[in-house]
């Protein structure tokens, strides 16, 4: 992996293509690209210990999200989601995020967690364990 990768991304998780991800027009349909990255940030919170999305006080509402497309990928591609921290506010966190195919950035975009109570899904302050694992990530 090249270093400007490594500087942009501190995390990496290797996610596999399905055949259900291509659409009529044979490659991977932009929709899922956004399912990639919930998955891997939610997979690094859950190792983490921070985020417990069933039974957790808090959980993660995405309330924006970007994605600029580079090159197409199609099932069998095997892919690589890398992500890191952009800013940490009171409740939310911006995450920059990346599709790599063989080391190469296909797909680039950020999300906008807001962190709420899971019943009355008010904003709820990140605790200081969670910002802790964030700040590890922060770029």
């Amino acid at each position: 992996m090249s270093l400007s990768i490594k500087k942009k991304f501190k995390v990496f998780f290797k996610i596999n293509t399905r055949w259900s991800d291509n659409d009529v027009y044979h490659h991977v349909n932009n929709v899922v690209y956004y399912s990639y990255f919930d998955t891997a940030v939610n997979n690094f919170l859950i190792e983490k210990k921070v985020l417990d999305i069933t039974n957790g006080k808090i959980i993660g509402l995405v309330v924006e999200t970007k994605c600029n497309y580079y090159h197409p990928v199609a099932f069998p591609d095997q892919l690589t989601v890398g992500f890191s921290v952009k800013k940490i506010g009171n409740s939310s966190v911006i995450y920059n995020l990346g599709i790599l195919k063989k080391n190469k950035i296909v797909a680039e975009g950020h999300f906008v967690h807001v962190y709420v109570d899971r019943k009355n899904r008010k904003p709820t302050k990140i605790n200081p364990k969670f910002r802790a694992i964030l700040q590890e990530i922060l770029v």
